[in-house]
């Protein structure tokens, strides 16, 4: 609110309307792909996986479009049905929140040793912890780790993280040694890409 409260009083008028419209459409852009983004994620990963596998890809644009659109109308609704402190609120709390799916999303990219379910517990418990943190302080992401002079203070998502971290891999070692099975990887890249050959033309078919 600062800058276009600054542009408003210091620039004249034709300048400050091309700043606002700048300011709009760089608003515009980011929440646009955004929005498409997320209904391809929805369709891709939610609705032809659980709701309906057959759907067509014609059957699919129709879905993503009308997704992408309910998050537009959402989106703004929720702009301006939110106070400016619920928004600064949910910002601190969104960085918590991101931070918590580092062990199921960076820690696969590099060793599968971790078990599914146990990723999704310490995902929960960092969830939980993340927010009880940021909220009992009065929605500051700095939290005291211990009292003394001066205190030790932590930021809260990283305290989650770590919860999070112990979580998973003490989760893990329990399932293994209960003998949980992991489940299919659908991510394993060596399955994916195994060569097959066409019976009638004799070509590789990854």
């Amino acid at each position: 609110a600062a800058v276009p409260m600054l542009v408003d009083r210091l620039m004249p008028g034709p300048l400050a309307g091309l700043v606002f419209g700048a300011i709009t459409v760089g608003a515009l852009v980011p929440a646009s792909v955004m929005s498409i983004a997320a209904a391809t994620s929805f369709v891709r990963n939610v609705y032809v996986e659980y709701v309906h596998p057959t759907a067509t890809p014609k059957r699919q644009v129709r879905i993503a479009r009308a997704v992408s659109l309910t998050a537009k109308v959402g989106a703004v609704a929720f702009v301006f049905g939110l106070r400016d402190q619920d928004a600064v609120n949910l910002q601190l709390l969104g960085g918590v929140w991101i931070l918590q799916i580092f062990p199921a999303v960076a820690v696969g990219l590099f060793t599968g040793r971790l078990h599914p379910r146990a990723l999704l517990a310490g995902w929960g418990v960092g969830m939980v912890t993340g927010t009880l943190l940021v909220v009992r302080e009065g929605f500051s992401s700095i939290v005291p780790l211990a009292t003394g002079r001066p205190p030790l203070e932590i930021y809260a998502g990283l305290a989650a993280l770590l919860l999070n971290l112990i979580v998973a891999v003490a989760g893990t070692a329990a399932l293994e040694r209960l003998g949980v099975p992991r489940g299919a990887d659908m991510t394993d890249l060596p399955s994916r890409l195994t060569v097959r050959r066409r019976p009638e033309t004799g070509a590789n078919n990854p």
